[in-house]
């Protein structure tokens, strides 16, 4: 029984491999799929693993037409939180009733099913056809009338506005599906605004009740690791070092939820480890009363040289357009969005446009309900010598970085105004949170006024932005977020705060994933929490309860 002799001439080709074998058939699949000159333009493994830290892990792979996702959770989990249209499953030795409706829901048209005899009866119930065959059994899927493979959406052209990280990551995730992008920049090059500092630091964030921040913040991180590795690496094709970050605890209370964190024993020591007094002193070379994390796996890179990196990989497929100014958007008889410059001319026009331009974006028509808000952030830059080297990245109120071309990097100030020059105030701010990390009240000083301000696009909830733009104009019942109108073919990535270089390639990932109607790489509530329309969806819930007297949530 092999699920194999069922891809021949599909444009993709969904496997979900319920054996928690750590995707060990990934590859034979991987090897079938190369030899097979009938096999399907794309194939997507999909595997329960053994692992930790828990959650749904995305590993690309050299071929682009290949992805594997490990689901590092328990079936029910994996299949209650899986978003995917599944072409053929193998669940051996594994599954119930319930198991079986959930394989039934994500199955496709047709789907194959090879499982033991043991579970004939609940996917027969489930609306699988199936015949015995030994020990085991086959199925058909017969739940939905059965029709050719899923089509990829056509034509495959798109419009990306802006070119930081959130825009060249877009490019890059959708040229290597095969679109065609234009690329829409306000400024002559790449990495101008919030993506433009010398410096950002990548780690995850940790919570005691691993809260659904956490889980995105190491689902991105995770993710991360790999992508730069396939663009070439930090340190090598991207300026950085993935030197480990050291993040001091911020007192004795914050020690002690962070002791506690790490006495659940969920995080594996490459990932996180918790140093106490003695061990965090040592390593940094001063009293570190409290302790801290360090994060092995953490470390800095150059946005821009991130971003130069992720173009590059387009190859012939991107199209740039640099220093248009400030664009509108027009919306076309024919379902087309137009960007265009200042004077009326068009740009570039596509049936897709995700608008990826930071706070620039609340300034369009069609994105000014968006409650972003722009964040002022100063970086301090010090002169190499200016204070103790350290072979790492160290953070706890603020952060340093390790010097390059003689400068570290020290800040950054959280400021809600608009003001972008450089100020002493920000500068001193900065100075006093390095010195007390360090423990050495003359480090940086007299250093002169020198850095860069940026402005972080920051939503409410301090989480990006990622999926189909909301339409407040349409009206109707809103229970969902699927209930929410949107605007056909407009898109964003925005919101990434301070925490672009480790949100851009996961949101990327995302957000190509449901425009080529693929299994999602994150679990559907991870991805419901980035959705744009839950800020119109939660003001919506409180007009209902509101017309309720209070008396109801409205959903």
């Amino acid at each position: 029984m092999d699920w194999r002799a069922h891809w021949g001439g599909r444009e993709r080709f969904v496997v979900f491999d319920a054996r928690p074998v750590d995707g060990a058939g990934f590859d034979a699949a991987l090897k079938a799929w190369h030899a097979d000159p009938r096999r399907p333009g794309r194939l997507h493994y999909i595997a329960l693993a053994r692992g930790s830290p828990s959650g749904f892990r995305r590993r690309l792979q050299a071929d682009s037409n290949v992805t594997l996702d490990l689901l590092c959770v328990p079936l029910a989990q994996a299949l209650a939180q899986l978003e995917a249209r599944i072409d053929a499953a193998v669940v051996h030795g594994v599954a119930d009733s319930a198991a079986a409706r959930a394989i039934a829901r994500l199955a496709a048209p047709g789907a194959r099913l090879f499982a033991s005899d043991s579970l004939q009866e609940v996917f027969s119930a489930a609306g699988f056809v199936c015949e015995g065959d030994g020990g085991a059994f086959k199925g058909v899927f017969a739940g939905r009338a059965p029709q050719a493979g899923a089509q990829l959406q056509s034509p495959r052209n798109a419009i990306v506005l802006g070119a930081g990280l959130a825009g060249a990551a877009a490019c890059e995730r959708l040229c290597a599906r095969g679109w065609q992008v234009t690329l829409v920049e306000r400024h002559a090059h790449a990495a101008t605004e919030a993506s433009g500092n010398l410096a950002g630091i990548y780690m995850p964030l940790l919570s005691k009740d691993d809260n659904v921040g956490t889980r995105l913040s190491r689902a991105a991180f995770l993710f991360a690791l790999g992508y730069w590795e396939r663009l070439g690496g930090i340190g090598a094709a991207i300026e950085g070092a993935g030197c480990g970050v050291l993040q001091l605890a911020r007192g004795p209370e914050h020690a002690g939820v962070q002791r506690a964190i790490a006495g659940q024993g969920r995080l594996p020591l490459d990932f996180a480890e918790w140093l106490d007094a003695p061990a965090a002193s040592a390593m940094l070379g001063s009293n570190a009363p409290d302790g801290g994390w360090l994060f092995r796996k953490g470390g800095w890179a150059h946005p821009a040289s991130v971003c130069a990196a992720m173009l590059a990989a387009c190859g012939a497929k991107l199209t740039q357009r640099f220093g248009v100014g400030d664009v509108t958007l027009r919306r076309e008889a024919d379902g087309r969005w137009t960007a265009l410059a200042a004077d009326g001319t068009a740009i570039a026009s596509a049936p897709t446009l995700i608008l990826a331009n930071g706070t620039g974006a609340v300034s369009l028509a069609q994105a000014a309900t968006l409650p972003l808000t722009p964040v002022r952030g100063q970086v301090t830059h010090l002169a190499e010598g200016s204070v103790r080297a350290l072979p790492f990245v160290l953070c706890g109120e603020a952060y340093l970085t390790p010097a390059a071309h003689g400068i570290h990097c020290a800040g950054a100030s959280y400021d809600a105004d608009p003001d972008p020059e450089l100020r002493t105030a920000s500068q001193d701010q900065n100075l006093a949170r390095i010195r007390a990390l360090l423990g050495d009240a003359r480090a940086g000083f007299g250093a002169p006024l020198r850095g860069r301000v940026g402005q972080r696009c920051v939503a409410p909830d301090r989480l990006p932005l990622v999926g189909a733009l909301p339409d407040p104009a349409r009206r109707g019942r809103v229970e969902r977020l699927r209930d929410v109108a949107r605007h056909d073919g407009l898109h964003a990535l925005l919101g990434y705060a301070s925490r672009g270089l480790t949100w851009a390639p996961l949101c990327a990932e995302l957000l190509a994933a449901r425009l080529d109607g693929e299994p999602l790489p994150l679990e559907t509530a991870l991805a419901g929490a980035l959705d744009p329309a839950r800020f119109l969806l939660r003001e919506r819930r409180r007009a209902g309860a509101g017309g309720q007297n209070g008396a109801g949530s409205g959903v």
